[in-house]
Order: structure tokens, then C-alpha cells, then sequence
């Protein structure tokens, strides 16, 4: 009998502390806020649970980073490289461009279109030559046709490379056949590959089945055929692409669109022959990892009163701050949310205030890195105090 009331006890000074804590107003104005979004931990992909070297998992609209393994680390790319490559032609090129072969393309090893020195096509039919079955050869002549030489057209790619924020990535080649300073990270070739599903004819080229051409003068018959199995293997997947070379081993660039999410993965060194499954297992592995455990939540929406600031030399001596902005964002259950705000409290201004102007920032922080970040703005004008305006003072407390 003792111990039940002993228990009760305790269970009632525990009640009181936590009511105690949330009645202190105090508690509302903390400056870095914690949600662990829920108790129960999603299912982790152990590093051994894979077979690729490199690997990584990314959410393509934020580029936020669901899961990696080495994800960082230098590694060769093999022909994922022809997605810088066909991006790059998309945007530096018209569909009816003349792309023709040369000695250098000619001299390309397989896999190859087997196209003639000198002869002509198409940049439309050459991106689904360069796409659907990887051809080295039409690589080159792509490159030569849009920036005059592969050196040239390596320049443009790494200059996009830069762009998109992909710092620790060095292209040399056109197709990705094997060399020292031909490199990436799985990290950098999601967002390479982030950027280019945006251009909705590179999602064309990459989903299509089969493509069926000649060449300028009609002279030949081509049809290339996709290559990626991936396509049939997992709902909603468009693309990317495949790769492989001595150096790299099999490599694999996979995006998956499904209930408004896109996931895209990158498995770089994912076995060796025989082993030409392991990058599909891992992808797969990857990417229903982040069906499984990921789901888009509202962290931030609409308009939000924070604290007021003092104003210096204004005709009112405080003035209210707000932040607004509209966030969601791909979470899984074991994702920890902050919002860490700049202490203002004890800030002053000088006026004049203009409505709208910007005292600080809320930043919303997952897993401890920030993921968002939005403005403290002043509610109002607060105007100067001036000789005008002190002068009125004194009239009216002269009159009154």
C-alpha cells in the first residue's frame, strides 16, 4: 500500500514540474527550438548492407541528403558521365545542329554507333545515340559539334559542374572512358543529375524505349534501344544512367518519381564482372529506403509575430518583428527539426525603421544542418526623430 501511494507521489511532483516549466512564458522565446519529429527511428542501410564503394541517396527538389556511404569520396564515374554531357549539349544547342564524325570520334573503342569519318546526323538523334546505348563515339562528336574540341566542351562541363554546386567534381572527357583527373563524388553527380531532370527533353531522351534514325544524306539506317533495366524495375523510375570502365566498376545514376516525391540515387563502384546485378540491387535497396521512411511534412507556414526590438532616435521607441515564409520538407521519423533564431532581444535600431526591413533570421536546421532560412522583418515604419517632429512635442504640451 505504501509503494502505490509512494508511486502516486512521484507521478504528482513530476506533473507539477512539467506544468511549472510550460507555464513559464519564458519557454516561448528560446532561441533554438528542438522537435524530434517522432519517437519511432526509421530502419538505417547499414554501410555492409550495400555493395557499391560509394553511394548516396538524395531528396531531388532540396538536394537534402536521406542516406550516404562514402558519399563524399573521389571516385571515377565511367559513362554517368553523359548526363553533364547531354545537359550540356541541351543548352548550348538546337535540336537540328549538324554533329559530324571525326577521325577522333571514329577512334573511340565500343561501346560505339560505328558511324564513318566524316559523316553527318542530327543533335536530336545523337542525344538518344548518346543516352540509350552510351555510345563513346557519338560522345566526341557531340562535344567537337558544340564547343569545337573535348577540351573545349570539358571547360563548359565543369563550368556547370560549378554552378550547380558540384565542387569536387573534374571532367576531361566527354563519355567518361577511365583517366586520373576524370572524377566525381556520388554527392555531386545527384545534384548533376538533380539539375538535369529539370529539362523535360532530357527526361524525354532518357525514357524512351527505342529511337530510329539516318543520317543527314539518308545514306543510313540507325535504331538504338535503352539500355536501362532499371526503368521496368520499380514504379515511377525515369532513368538515368548506367556505367561502367575498368577503373569505376558498375556505376548507376537512378531517379524514381512517385506520390509527389523524387528520389534520386547514385551507386558508384558497384562491383566488378560478374557482378553486373549489384547496382540494380543497391538502387533498388536505396531507393525504397526513402519511399519506406520518408513523407513531406509542413515545418513552417504562413505569418509568425516574434519578439520587439528597441528603436533608437524614433518616434516610437519599440517595434514588432514577424517571419513569413512557407516550408515543408521530406522527414523521416528519426529526423530531428530546429529553428534557431537570432537573438534581437537585446538589438537596437536606429530609426528611421522601413516596414519590411530585415533585423535578423529564424533558420530551420535538420539533423543539426540548415535546411532553410527566413527573414525577421520589421511591422511597420518608424520614422526619425527630428526638429519637426520634437517641436510638435513641446507645442503640444504647451497647449495641453
Amino acid at each position: 500500500m505504501k509503494s502505490v501511494i509512494k508511486r502516486k507521489f512521484s507521478i504528482f511532483i513530476l506533473l507539477v514540474n512539467f506544468m511549472v516549466f510550460f507555464a513559464d512564458s519564458s519557454y516561448l522565446h528560446i532561441n533554438i527550438l528542438n522537435i524530434c519529429v517522432n519517437t519511432y527511428a526509421a530502419e538505417e542501410i547499414r554501410a555492409n548492407d550495400l555493395y557499391a564503394k560509394s553511394a548516396i541517396l538524395i531528396d531531388a527538389d532540396s538536394k537534402r541528403v536521406l542516406y550516404e556511404k562514402n558519399g563524399y569520396e573521389k571516385m571515377a564515374m565511367a559513362s554517368t558521365t553523359k548526363i553533364m554531357t547531354c545537359l550540356i549539349a541541351l543548352e548550348n544547342s538546337k535540336e537540328e545542329d549538324i554533329v559530324e564524325f571525326s577521325t577522333k570520334a571514329c577512334s573511340m573503342p565500343k561501346v560505339k554507333l560505328g558511324a564513318v569519318n566524316g559523316r553527318k546526323f542530327r543533335m536530336h538523334d545523337m542525344l538518344y545515340s548518346l543516352m540509350l546505348e552510351s555510345h563513346n563515339d557519338t560522345a566526341v562528336a557531340i562535344a567537337e559539334a558544340v564547343a569545337g574540341s573535348t577540351e573545349n566542351f570539358a571547360v563548359l562541363m565543369n563550368k556547370r559542374a560549378r554552378e550547380i554546386g558540384a565542387v569536387n567534381t573534374n571532367f576531361v572527357t566527354p563519355n567518361g572512358l577511365d583517366d586520373e583527373l576524370h572524377y566525381t563524388t556520388a554527392y555531386d553527380m545527384a545534384i548533376i543529375a538533380a539539375e538535369a531532370i529539370k529539362n523535360e527533353k532530357f527526361l524525354e531522351i532518357v525514357n524512351t524505349c527505342s529511337h530510329s534514325f539516318s543520317d543527314i544524306e539518308g545514306k543510313c539506317s540507325y535504331s538504338v534501344y535503352n539500355k536501362d533495366a532499371f526503368l521496368e524495375m520499380i514504379e515511377g523510375a525515369i532513368g538515368i544512367k548506367t556505367g561502367f570502365t575498368g577503373n569505376a566498376g558498375y556505376c548507376f545514376v537512378g531517379a524514381v518519381r512517385r506520390n509527389n516525391k523524387t528520389f534520386i540515387s547514385v551507386v558508384l563502384a558497384s562491383g566488378w564482372p560478374p557482378s553486373k546485378t549489384y547496382k540494380w540491387k543497391d538502387t533498388v535497396k536505396l531507393m525504397n529506403y526513402g519511399f519506406d521512411n520518408y513523407e513531406y511534412r509542413v515545418l513552417f507556414s504562413g505569418i509568425d509575430l516574434y519578439k520587439n526590438i528597441l528603436v533608437e532616435n524614433g518616434i516610437e521607441d519599440n517595434v514588432n518583428t514577424y517571419i513569413s515564409g512557407e516550408c515543408q520538407a521530406l522527414v523521416s521519423d528519426k529526423d530531428v527539426i530546429e529553428y534557431v533564431y537570432d537573438d534581437i532581444s537585446e538589438k537596437k535600431i536606429c530609426a528611421p525603421v522601413r516596414e519590411g526591413q530585415i533585423l535578423g533570421y529564424m533558420r530551420i536546421m535538420i539533423n543539426k544542418k540548415e535546411f532553410a532560412k527566413y527573414k525577421i522583418c520589421a511591422s511597420k515604419n518608424v520614422k526619425k526623430i527630428d526638429i519637426r517632429y520634437s517641436f510638435m512635442v513641446v507645442f503640444k504640451r504647451l497647449l495641453f
